[in-house]
Formats: structure tokens, C-alpha cells, sequence
């Protein structure tokens, strides 16, 4: 078939029809991303590291099981990710492919074993295309690496992607692979699915291994799938989830097949809407609407400890990073090679007291407590917020002004998405429109734990009656 820029914006299952009706071949398909990678990533900058031979290797492996003549196939189908060109986020360990972290000093970094996901995406069949740009050691919100180079979003290139899982969330955005794996620690997989138009999974505790992945806040820390579509996120996250994770979902395409008829849904009174740009509040309320014709019943809801959840989340972060950069051996022997904001996060955490840390640690288990406590007694099922109380700032805009008030982009960016890894609970964050200027919003769904498959069913719903319908101009980047 006819390989062309629609092809690379086709779905996961789309993919996989086409290929067991032999209609395309994987060596094509992963030849064609690379080719385009080629084309498109050096201004866009959302790759670190390309793995051409082993991507067509196993590209060839699959065709000879997927799209072979004889019936005598050299192989087994393993299932709906065998054949599928994705990426992974620069933080996570592939064995014989460099990872960096985003780092200067970690350049040359091969490490000896994959990561926990790594081994499962491998298992499932699935063609690694390479490793992606983030913000250093997935430090920041940004993506505007000082090794690196910034990566730029695909539907502005003056535009920050989000970050940390920057790259990742620009190359689905501009058809560069089908799926990614991020992490997320404030939000660093929403954020970016939000500013470039994009679907992403942070789920709940003990749902997905992070071995493997180089840890910013043990606590805190969390991997997940970024997708273009709710299916395809799904189809991710049910390859990577840890198995006891598994046998308590419900399997077949990774979408719940239990559909509640009236979904109830949260509106938190405070915080989350308290600093959000006009714009935003213009697609989060048409969002509302939608759900509304879904049948959703809303409410609006009080959500205990929030406006806490902010510094006992940098006490947390801070303290964890500075604790592992030092048993790492890296910091203070390599802080001048560190980029200026991570230097100082990492000086930040340093000062940060035991008490405060174990406060912190209080205060956290107060709020899991206090947010399950919220759904049961207000009878809903989840929450609904937007991801992002902004659109994607410019490259190097540090503060943003809402209301004739002027806020820390970096604080905005995240203000919206720490209380879902303080309390350890599932957000996704699904594209909902675009602003006046053409940029992305995202709308958030949260809710309790084990509620993955609730999330990515509510999310299909809310995606197929109000789908983006745009892709980014990629003309400036041919």
C-alpha cells in the first residue's frame, strides 16, 4: 500500500489490521518512521537516540509471523502490540541503547538490563524506534534540555511540548510513533499529553513497575502510556501492567466492558479552578457539556488537604531526588554539569529537614484518605478537571499572567496534576480542544485506586463524542 503522512496518524488496531490482512508489511512501516524521523526530528528535536538495526530486525521478525505466506508461521501472534513502532521516554533502561536521563554526564550510559516495562513491551511484540528528549533527569516541566537542546511542540515550534516526558508526547503529536512510555512525578506525562493534543496515563500505585526507571521521587514516581488515541493507551497499559495488576482488570481490548449507564462525576469547588487562563475555561466548560449529553451526572464536590498538597509535594520530590542523586554518586561530584534548575532543585532538597520530610509523608496519607472518603461520601465515580490551567507557554516564558496576576509557568503547569501522584491514584489526561490561537487543552479525569479501566472507559466515551479533529501543521519542520 501507498506509505504517506496518513498512515503515520493510523491507530494501533488500524496498524494491526492491515498487517494481518498482509495489506503492510512491518519492515515498511518501521523503514517509513525512520525515514520520517529523519526528516522532521531535527527540528523538532523530540528524539535523543534512533535504534534502526535492532527496529528492523524485530520489524522483520514480526512480518515473518504477522505477514507471512505460508501457513506455517515462524512464530507466535502476541497479540495487538506485535509489529508496533513505539518510543520510550530517555529515563528508562534499555540494555545495549544508550540512556541518558537527559544528562550531559550520562551520555555514553549503556545499561546492562532493560526496565521492568521494557521487558514487557519486548514481550508483546512491540518495535522500539529510540529514545526520547526530556527535561534533565525528568526534572522539570519544560523539556528544554541545556545537553540536549529543547524539544519543540509540534503545533508551534516557539512552543514548549510540556515535559517531563516532553519528547515523547511530540512525536506521537507529529506522527512519529504509534505509542510512548512515560514518567510522571507532577504531572510529567499529563502535562505534555495536554500541550501537544495527546492522550496520557498516570496510573495508580502498584499498577505499573518502575524498575528500571532512573527515580526522580520514589514516592512519587510513576510510568505510564502516552498514545495518540484512549484505545491505544489502553493497549499499552495492558502490556506493561504488573500482573496482579492484570487479574484484577478485566482483559479484551484493554477498554472496560462494563459500561455504567450514568456515570456520576465530580466537580472539585476550590483549587483546580481557582487560577486557570480564560481559554482553558472555555474548552474545560464545552467539555462539561459533552458529559452532559453522555449522560453524566456532575456535582460539584470538597476535597480535603489541596491547597497543602503543593509543599508537601516538593518536600517529598526535593528530599527523595537529592537522596538518590547522592547515593548515586552523582551529586555534589557532577554539579556543575547539571543544568542550572535541576542544580538548584537538588540544592533545595538538601535543606530540607527529616521533620518536614515525615510531615510531608503525614500529610500525604491524610489525603489518600481524605480524597476515596470524598468520592464515597459524594456518591461519584470520578473527578473531572482540566490537565493544564494553560495552553503551551513560548520556549523561555518563565511566568504567565492570569487575571492581571502574574504566576511561575512551572507552577501553573503543575499545579493541576501533583495531588494525583501525592495521593498514588489514576489520571488521564484526553485532548478536549483548541484554544483561539490553535493550541492544544487537555481535560483530566481522576479517580480511586484501581480505577484504571474506569478512566480509560470514561475517556473512550467523552473522546469518540468530542474528538480533536486537527493535527499540528508540519509543514515548517519538512
Amino acid at each position: 500500500m501507498r506509505l504517506d503522512s496518513a498512515l503515520a496518524f493510523a491507530s494501533i488496531s488500524e496498524i494491526g489490521k492491515l498487517y494481518r490482512r498482509r495489506k503492510l508489511s512491518p519492515v515498511e512501516l518501521t523503514q517509513f518512521l525512520l525515514d520520517r524521523i529523519g526528516r522532521l526530528n531535527p527540528r523538532l528535536n523530540a528524539y535523543l537516540t534512533l535504534n534502526p538495526q535492532n527496529a528492523l530486525k524485530d520489524a522483520a521478525a514480526a512480518e515473518s509471523v504477522l505477514c507471512g505466506k505460508s501457513r506455517q508461521k515462524s512464530g507466535r501472534d502476541l497479540g495487538p502490540l506485535h509489529g508496533i513502532p513505539i518510543s520510550l521516554k530517555d529515563n528508562l533502561y534499555t540494555a545495549g541503547l544508550r540512556t541518558t536521563g537527559g544528562s550531559g554526564f550520562l551520555r555514553d550510559f549503556l545499561p546492562l538490563e532493560d526496565a521492568a516495562v521494557v521487558t514487557s513491551l519486548k514481550n508483546s511484540g512491540a518495535i522500539l524506534l529510540g529514545k526520547t528528549n526530556l527535561h534533565e533527569f525528568a526534572y522539570g516541566v519544560t523539556s528544554n534540555n541545556p545537553h540536549f537542546g529543547p524539544v519543540h511542540n509540534p503545533w508551534d515550534l516557539d512552543r514548549i511540548p510540556g515535559g517531563s516526558s516532553g519528547g515523547s508526547a511530540a512525536a506521537l503529536a507529529a506522527g512519529l510513533c504509534y505509542g510512548s512510555i512515560g514518567t510522571d512525578t507532577g504531572g510529567s506525562i499529563r502535562i505534555p499529553a495536554s500541550l501537544c493534543g495527546v492522550v496520557g496515563l498516570k496510573p495508580g500505585l502498584g499498577r505499573v513497575g518502575a524498575d528500571g526507571a532512573i527515580p526522580l521521587s520514589p514516592t512519587l514516581d510513576f510510568v505510564g502510556p502516552m498514545a495518540r488515541t484512549v484505545a491505544d493507551a489502553a493497549l499499552l497499559f495492558e502490556a506493561i501492567s504488573a500482573q496482579e495488576a492484570k487479574k484484577r482488570r478485566p482483559r479484551a481490548s484493554g477498554l472496560s466492558s462494563s459500561r455504567r449507564s450514568h456515570l456520576r462525576i465530580g466537580i472539585p469547588k476550590h483549587f483546580f479552578l481557582d487560577v486557570v487562563s480564560p481559554e482553558i475555561q472555555q474548552t474545560f466548560e464545552s467539555s462539561l457539556v459533552t458529559l452532559k449529553k453522555l449522560g453524566a451526572k456532575l456535582k460539584e464536590v470538597s476535597l480535603p488537604y489541596l491547597k497543602e498538597t503543593e509543599h508537601a509535594g516538593n518536600q517529598i520530590a526535593w528530599a527523595e531526588a537529592t537522596h538518590y542523586h547522592q547515593q548515586a554518586g552523582w551529586y555534589p561530584l557532577h554539579a556543575a554539569d547539571y543544568g542550572e534548575d535541576v542544580r538548584s532543585r537538588l540544592e533545595m532538597g538538601q535543606k530540607v529537614s527529616a521533620l518536614e520530610y515525615l510531615r510531608a509523608l503525614d500529610l500525604r496519607e491524610k489525603f489518600i484518605a481524605g480524597f476515596h472518603l470524598a468520592l464515597l461520601e459524594n456518591e461519584v465515580d470520578a473527578l473531572v478537571t482540566p490537565t493544564t490551567p494553560i495552553a503551551a507557554p513560548l520556549i523561555g516564558e518563565e511566568n504567565i499572567s492570569i487575571a492581571g496576576k502574574d504566576h511561575s509557568t512551572r507552577a501553573l503547569l503543575l499545579r493541576l496534576n501533583r495531588p494525583a501522584n501525592l495521593g498514588g491514584i489514576p489520571a488521564i489526561s484526553v485532548p478536549c480542544g483548541l484554544t483561539p490561537a490553535g493550541l492544544p487543552s487537555g481535560l483530566q479525569f481522576l479517580t480511586g485506586v484501581n480505577g484504571e479501566p474506569l478512566l480509560l472507559d470514561l475517556a473512550a466515551r467523552f473522546e469518540q463524542a468530542h474528538p480533536l479533529n486537527a493535527r499540528p501543521d508540519l509543514s515548517a519542520l519538512e
